[in-house]
């Protein structure tokens, strides 16, 4: 899919939020980021994408030093900026806080539009392409998107197209990964059938020791999941509870898949 409208609809819909958030005489909390007010998200998401804008502007190879910051590019007044030691914050929101991550957005954008997916930098991932990061950044995009919308009122869904391509991201890409990040038990087959309820998709993702095998679907699983591709995918990022979707098959095995991938 083309990645790049869709990263900027949903950057222009969270600035859109969060300028609307700014007139609050308090930062609203985000009650699907734990411990975070809406100016902390800003915050992260704004230096994830500086943090990316570097990696792909130098064509860096592998992890840059974490202790220099000036890749963030701060304006010279951070007055009224929220401090991670600090967070929640309650402060409103300031408005250079928002001028810098739509900067920031902006220039991330312009940055995928000119490289090639198939140019080498570095990742968290096996896969050390560009490409790796224009997939990830417009997910997460959507994901903080979400978020920021949903502590203000009702989120709008994520977009279908992108949400199924998130579901299978999240086996292809973000299982593995997790497994290696974090302390996670060996598989002994448990099988997971994700369907989407409004279009085609389909997956399957089985546990095998230390292996994560995505697209078998020889038999049915021990547990279904059914759902929209949007709440499939919120589910899968630990937005929305197991309600919001039906699920059927093995109890036992189901509350199992956040002990197999476990949470970042």
């Amino acid at each position: 899919m083309d990645y790049v409208p869709q990263f900027r609809r949903d950057a222009l819909a969270f600035e859109a939020a969060i300028r609307r958030a700014a007139d609050a005489e308090a930062a609203p909390l985000v009650p699907s980021c734990p411990g975070w007010s809406v100016a902390d998200l800003v915050v992260h998401l704004g230096g994830v994408h500086r943090y990316v804008a570097r990696l792909i502007r130098e064509r860096l190879v592998e992890a840059p030093d974490h202790t220099d910051l000036a890749f963030l590019e701060l304006p010279a007044d951070t007055e009224g900026w929220p401090r991670p030691e600090d967070a929640p914050s309650h402060a409103p929101l300031p408005a250079s806080l928002i001028d810098w991550f739509t900067a920031g957005a902006v220039a991330l954008e312009s940055l995928f539009e000119r490289s090639s997916p198939d140019d080498t930098v570095w990742t968290w991932s096996r896969e050390q392409t560009t490409g790796f990061w224009v997939r990830m950044q417009s997910i997460e995009m959507a994901v903080h998107r979400w978020d920021a919308e949903n502590a203000l009122a009702a989120a709008r869904p994520i977009d279908a197209v992108l949400a199924a391509d998130a579901v299978a991201q999240t086996f292809e890409v973000m299982a593995p990964g997790r497994r290696v990040m974090r302390p996670a038990p060996p598989g002994a087959g448990e099988r997971f059938r994700f369907r989407q309820t409004d279009g085609a998709g389909d997956w399957t993702v089985r546990f095998e020791g230390d292996e994560v095998r995505f697209g078998e679907s020889d038999g049915p699983g021990d547990v279904e999941l059914a759902g929209s591709a949007s709440d499939l995918m919120l589910y899968l990022w630990q937005r929305i509870p197991a309600d919001r979707i039906e699920v059927k098959g093995d109890r036992e095995v189901f509350d199992r898949w956040f002990t197999l991938v476990p949470p970042v």
